[in-house]
């Protein structure tokens, strides 16, 4: 399947390159396979993207965004669970900032967003049932995280207290995240079945991943 291809090849070259190519390529992937899904006969309807289905998610990407807030203030409020947000990516508020309102909804969610809930979830749904669809796209985000998750413990401070720094940590941490992962994944590919709406599941990683910079960022000034 060509969607699944590119999707090996961007997370590969994202994680095996540098400089700008690393920032450019899967927002370029996402483009690309975009392009694919419309040329083999998808339309807006089926990716999430027309006015309908996107005013459809409104409610519930406002929803998830605010739940998603209180859940993550809540933690890192109670010194139990701030640790847990203390990662060395986010120590600075500045950068947190910016990795919240820019980095992370350019190069992260969105692109991800279009090519999972977008266009592997609208191809899987013409080939597979609905609950097919959920299982196979929840795993493929799984796996998709394998490479991003190598050093997870070594820069979070809470994760390294619980699991160690060694080798066996790490695969530890990479297993623990490619379910949590795998299990966010269909929790998104549902919200967009639910919703028919690609907003809504944009909304709701953003919200996950944006409010877990600037929690770290709180976490790091509260310490």
């Amino acid at each position: 399947m060509v969607v699944v291809a590119v999707l090996i090849a961007a997370n590969i070259a994202a994680h095996r390159s540098a400089g700008v190519l690393a920032v450019v390529v899967i927002p370029v992937a996402a483009i690309v396979l975009l392009l694919v899904a419309r040329l083999g006969g998808l339309d807006w309807r089926e990716l999430g993207l027309s006015r309908a289905e996107l005013r459809a998610g409104i409610a519930f990407a406002v929803a998830s965004v605010i739940v998603v807030a209180a859940i993550v203030s809540t933690a890192v409020a109670v010194p139990a669970t701030r640790d847990f947000f203390l990662s060395d990516r986010y120590d600075d508020t500045s950068e947190a900032l910016l990795a919240a309102f820019v980095v992370i909804p350019l190069q992260t969610v969105i692109p991800e967003e279009l090519m999972f809930r977008g266009v592997l979830q609208g191809t899987l749904g013409r080939l597979c049932g609905p609950r097919a669809t959920l299982v196979f796209g929840a795993i493929a985000f799984g796996l998709w995280h394998i490479l991003s998750s190598t050093g997870l413990t070594g820069g979070n401070e809470g994760l390294s207290d619980v699991l160690g720094s060694g080798t066996a940590a790490q695969v530890v941490g990479i297993a623990g995240a490619v379910v949590a992962t795998g299990v966010a994944g269909l929790v998104l590919g549902w919200l967009r079945q639910r919703t028919t709406s690609l907003l809504a599941p944009i909304a709701l990683h953003w919200a996950l991943n944006a409010t877990g910079a600037i929690g770290a960022a709180v976490a790091w000034n509260v310490s």
